[in-house]
């Protein structure tokens, strides 16, 4: 068997910093995505609301001036 040798600690120190970057920017990434779906989901509920208090007024169960 050849003998190898153990990697430097330079060399392990490149290895995780490279490797702490690369887990940044996908971290990043995630925390874009669901920051964008979070308001996607505040406006469809936003939405949801108004449509059901239109619905509401439509029926007689709630008047306008309570929106």
């Amino acid at each position: 068997m050849a003998d190898l040798d153990p990697p430097s600690g330079l060399a392990l120190s490149e290895l995780a910093e490279d490797l702490l970057q690369e887990l940044q920017v996908h971290f990043q990434g995630l925390t874009e995505t669901i920051t964008f779906k979070m308001e996607e989901m505040g406006s469809r509920i936003d939405d949801l609301q108004n449509n059901v208090t239109d619905l509401m007024v439509e029926a007689g169960i709630q008047n306008t001036k309570s929106k």
